[in-house]
């Protein structure tokens, strides 16, 4: 059971910077894609970064060249590394990656999540 647990979430006034961290345990297959996703009040979920097993990254308009996406291989991390943040970014933020096993088939799994608060 792939077990992904979200940090680093809290209240930070418009300008300043936070950084997430997922803890990502009990993976079975090889992990294909980690990434952010959140969800604002009243608004669908949405990608916010993804970053490939080979290390390629992509990121939604919104945070391009605020927010930063990497992977600790080492500690089986994921990090997201948040500046510049806007009253638009408070969102609950979501970690989440695919697995694919041997036959090609792909398994996600998701976080609980950590709200991500920003005053202006």
């Amino acid at each position: 059971q792939v077990q992904l647990v979200e940090s680093g979430g809290g209240l930070v006034q418009a300008g300043g910077s936070l950084m997430l961290s997922c803890a990502v345990s009990g993976s079975r297959f090889v992990i294909d894609v980690t990434g952010w996703h959140r969800q604002a009040p009243g608004k669908p979920r949405e990608l916010v970064a993804i970053i490939s097993s080979g290390g390629s990254t992509h990121y939604a308009d919104s945070v391009k060249g605020r927010f930063t996406i990497s992977r600790d291989n080492a500690k089986n991390t994921v990090n997201l590394q948040m500046n510049a943040l806007k009253p638009e970014d408070t969102a609950v933020y979501y970690c989440n990656l695919e697995e694919r096993a041997p036959d090609g088939n792909l398994f996600g799994s998701w976080g609980q999540g950590t709200q991500v608060t920003v005053s202006s």
